[in-house]
């Protein structure tokens, strides 16, 4: 095929893959891919690179498949790699492609506007894919390859730098369309371990399943496996929705809870599917899992990491699972009983502990139809009961920085809004994460999605703060100063309300999600009222 320009070649990719929507920012090193994503498909012209990142990774989510972002060259892509960082973690498909300088000058340190050293070694120490594009003939393949790379467990980000000149060139595409790459089960050597591994299943009286974000492509597999044994099944924060959370066998994600961690001491098989234990879902890997562990995961390196694994199965869990279903047995009644009387305890706890915060939780799920994203920015609402006690149904909606950077909510609702266009999405975030990208504000104006932006507002680093207040004698760099939000949002032409007291949860929250249009609803922490206990991530302070 033969395409006029570069970006004619980029959005036939684009249509073979089903994105629609690409995130970005103009540049003079990407003019031509901009105008023609913007006359054949829909450019958003976010206000940061990083949010270009940020929404494609949740457009990707969102949808279950890949998502698609444009920077320009050497700062632009440099603002890129916090939220390339972000991708990476969490095994997200996203396509970067950012521009570069002339073909001819790439390397020599002219200093060309935008140009900087080795560009492309710091897009390969963000990404899990990154190319430069040699030629006009050579475009369409890497492409396609870098797209493929995104989107074939355990994924992560793909970038493409692309030479200014060589964009504004007629394109020859003689590449195949992307397919997906076979992954083997069981892997070579690893047939003993299936053998024992189904045994141990077999044999288990008190089973324990823990599901992170792997677990999220085996959804039937999963649900069979609870339905056949009576297990209990918990969670990663990545591993939310893989199985309904309104399921009595879901526990979710409270392993670190005291009623957790008595059922994992009493488990007699605990099986993982897809989890790399991270620190703040492990109490800072001070939580104990039974010896009797079957783990399961893509990435070999994952296997026996943080957790010794009995048994280590290497493959793609729906085919794992898969093999592994013929051989589980019904647990002990009085066990399945026991998961589910802890399920409620969990939660019934949660629910009291963050005192008047539950009415804005209950009024957000009430008002919200089953399926429809929640977007978490890093802040002690996500992170206390945004992460576990709003309850999720599909892995689609769950949707947060997994690698924990602060500020990136905003950015990734708008990407999961557009993404979803006909059911409502959610933004919970604070007002210093929100502060960190404040310009998209504009964005959500000027694209008017169905998002409601909860900001919680505490003046500050809510979590740092505690932290300090726990553990030092005085509080540093937490305390910010904060915008008048309703006085921002008229300015930015955003409707506003606020919730100043529990009441207001309700009506609120039910009015702003049932709105055609972006709602900004700002939560008056210091007259709502504090919860029962502070809240403070699972870190250890060394001495403390």
């Amino acid at each position: 095929m033969h395409y006029a320009t570069g970006g004619d070649l980029l959005v036939a990719v684009l249509r073979e893959l089903g994105v629609d929507t690409v995130f970005g920012i103009v540049s003079v090193h990407n003019l031509p891919l901009v105008e023609a994503v913007d006359r054949e498909l829909r450019f958003v012209p976010v206000r940061h690179e990083a949010t270009a990142v940020n929404a494609a990774d949740a457009y990707g989510r969102a949808r279950g498949s890949l998502g698609c972002a444009l920077t320009s060259t050497g700062t632009g892509a440099g603002n890129a790699a916090g939220s390339l960082v972000e991708a990476l973690s969490a095994g997200t498909s996203v396509l970067h492609i950012t521009g570069q300088v002339e073909s001819e000058f790439l390397g020599s340190g002219r200093g060309f506007i935008h140009e900087t050293k080795d560009q492309l070694g710091m897009l390969r120490a963000v990404s899990a894919y990154a190319e430069t594009v040699p030629s006009t003939e050579a475009a369409g393949h890497i492409l396609r390859e870098a797209a493929r790379t995104a989107l074939t467990d355990p994924g992560g980000p793909a970038s493409v730098e692309w030479p200014v000149d060589l964009q504004y060139a007629a394109q020859t595409d003689s590449s195949s369309p992307v397919t997906e790459t076979p992954l083997p089960f069981p892997a070579d050597g690893e047939d003993g371990e299936l053998a024992a591994a189904r045994a141990l299943l077999a044999s288990a009286e008190r089973p324990l399943i823990w599901a992170g974000g792997g677990a999220t492509r085996a959804r039937a597999e999963l649900a069979e496996l609870l339905h056949v044994t009576g297990a209990g099944l918990l969670s990663s924060n990545s591993g939310r929705g893989s199985v309904p959370e309104d399921h009595p066998q879901v526990i979710g994600n409270f392993a670190t809870t005291p009623a957790a961690r008595a059922l994992l001491a009493d488990a007699d098989v605990l099986l993982t599917v897809g989890t790399h234990f991270r620190s703040n879902e492990t109490a800072d890997y001070g939580l104990e899992l039974p010896a009797a562990h079957i783990q399961i995961d893509i990435d070999a390196d994952a296997i026996g990491r943080v957790y010794p694994a009995r048994h280590a199965l290497r493959g793609h869990a729906p085919e794992v699972l898969a093999a592994l279903l013929p051989h589980a047995r019904p647990a002990d009644p009085d066990w399945t009983r026991r998961v589910a009387a802890v399920r409620a305890d969990v939660r019934a706890t949660l629910h009291d502990n963050i005192g008047p915060q539950a009415a804005i939780c209950d009024a957000i799920r009430a008002a919200l139809p089953r399926e429809a994203v929640v977007a978490r920015d890093v802040t002690i609402p996500s992170s206390s009961w945004g992460n576990r006690l709003l309850e999720m149904y599909d892995p689609r909606d769950n949707v947060f920085p997994r690698g924990g950077g602060i500020g990136q909510g905003l950015g990734m609702g708008i990407g999961a809004a557009l993404a979803r266009p006909d059911a409502p999405t959610v933004v919970l975030a604070g007002d210093g994460g929100l502060a960190v990208h404040l310009g998209e504000l504009l964005t959500l104006a000027q694209e008017r999605p169905r998002l409601t932006l909860v900001v919680f507002n505490d003046g500050g680093y809510g979590v740092l703060r505690n932290m300090q207040d726990r553990y030092s004698e005085r509080r540093s760099g937490v305390d910010l100063a904060t915008p008048d939000f309703e006085l921002l949002a008229r300015a930015c032409g955003l409707a506003y309300a606020l919730i100043a007291a529990e009441e207001h949860a309700e009506p609120v929250i039910s009015h702003a999600v049932a709105s055609d249009g972006p709602t900004l609803v700002e939560v008056d922490l210091a007259r709502l009222g504090p919860m029962k206990n502070p809240f403070t991530p699972p870190v250890k302070i060394p001495g403390q």
